[in-house]
């Protein structure tokens, strides 16, 4: 079942963030992984969570999101964001 990764960024280190953009989206195809909205503009239209900058991507299943987050490639990656923002991830299994 189809599975989405929804992430709130809130970088505070734009110039070392770069280096993460640049080389993350191969780790996501890697693991069929696509972006469906990468930052961009948005609206609330509802509720008072604020997002700072959304990214949503879709897997094929979670077990897709999980071997992504683990993979030894993206553990460096990992430790950059962590340096250069504030992040929360949700997993989300899509409608069958």
């Amino acid at each position: 079942m189809v599975a989405y990764m929804i992430i709130d960024l809130d970088v505070h280190n734009k110039a070392s963030f770069e280096e993460y953009q640049k080389a993350v989206p191969a780790l996501i195809a890697k693991h069929g992984g696509q972006y469906l909205v990468r930052g961009g503009q948005f609206e609330i239209v509802e509720g008072d969570w604020c997002p700072h900058r959304l990214v949503i991507l879709r897997f094929p299943d979670r077990s897709a999101i999980r071997a992504f987050l683990s993979d030894p490639e993206f553990e460096p990656l990992t430790r950059l964001r962590w340096q250069t923002a504030k992040t929360n991830i949700v997993a989300v299994d899509g409608v069958p």
